[in-house]
């Protein structure tokens, strides 16, 4: 594969070519990703739960963070790659950035942080050091807390619209991307054709720019057998990690992968 920048993602939603993305936490499946054709790796702080065990993303450090960033930027092939901030390093303008310079010179190019349009001031000071910047909207996974569970966002027509607005003001404070978790379908297709950047979707429906999945969870390792709705299997029916990753690659960009069974309603 070759390199793939911020303008080659882009011109794929320029175009409408559909994006892949999956969750890297390791050199070896960061490698197999890129090859099958993954074009965006997601360092996501779900290490958590799916590397560490937790019930939840708040335990994750930023030491974490920096270790399997380093660790996905030596064995990819060519991918885009993404971190996230974890749980509480950007509550401040300061930590916010040496938080996200640690994660950029570990080897990320785009760092990924969950909140709503409070994000805007911190987007816009990133964007001016030079650090793009992925906006996650929706069901925000450090927020699981304050929303009493894993719930999908914005059925209720207030919500949805906060997120609308969310959506267009962090873009315009220079977020570069933008990532639609647990949103009803049409919603996340009405913001996906507004934003000028590309959107990126995971439980959102089959109308965002591209697609994201934990790396885990596609392959058929649900933790302690929870397997979300919007989650895929692909191992099903392939005899080699390698031939899932494809898989997924070649059902993302068919629009076979999310099928309406994986999106969710108003």
């Amino acid at each position: 594969m070759p390199d793939i920048s911020l303008t080659t993602l882009q011109g794929l939603k320029q175009r409408g070519e559909k994006i892949a993305m999956l969750t890297a936490y390791d050199a070896t499946f960061a490698q197999a990703a890129s090859q099958a054709g993954v074009e965006m790796l997601l360092i996501g702080d779900s290490l958590g739960m799916v590397l560490q065990g937790h019930d939840s993303t708040l335990p994750v450090t930023l030491g974490d963070m920096v270790y399997h960033t380093a660790c996905v930027k030596r064995g990819h092939a060519g991918a885009f790659i993404v971190a996230d901030l974890s749980f509480m390093t950007y509550a401040t303008l300061e930590q916010t950035l040496t938080s996200a310079g640690r994660l950029m010179q570990a080897g990320a190019q785009m760092v990924k942080l969950e909140g709503d349009a409070w994000l805007a001031e911190p987007i816009r000071r990133l964007a001016a050091n030079g650090v793009p910047v992925c906006a996650h909207l929706g069901l925000t996974p450090q927020s699981v807390n304050v929303f009493g569970g894993f719930k999908v966002q914005g059925r209720d027509p207030l919500r949805a619209q906060q997120l609308r607005e969310a959506a267009r003001e962090l873009e315009e404070a220079g977020a570069a991307m933008l990532l639609l978790e647990c949103v009803p379908s049409a919603l996340a297709e009405e913001i996906t054709r507004a934003a000028r950047v590309p959107v990126i979707g995971i439980g959102a429906g089959a109308a965002t720019d591209g697609q994201v999945l934990v790396l885990h969870d596609m392959l058929g390792l649900a933790l302690r057998g929870r397997t979300p709705k919007f989650v895929r299997n692909f191992m099903a029916g392939q005899d080699s990690i390698q031939a899932a990753l494809a898989a997924y690659v070649a059902a993302v960009k068919d629009g076979s992968f999310p099928a309406p069974e994986h999106g969710f309603s108003a």
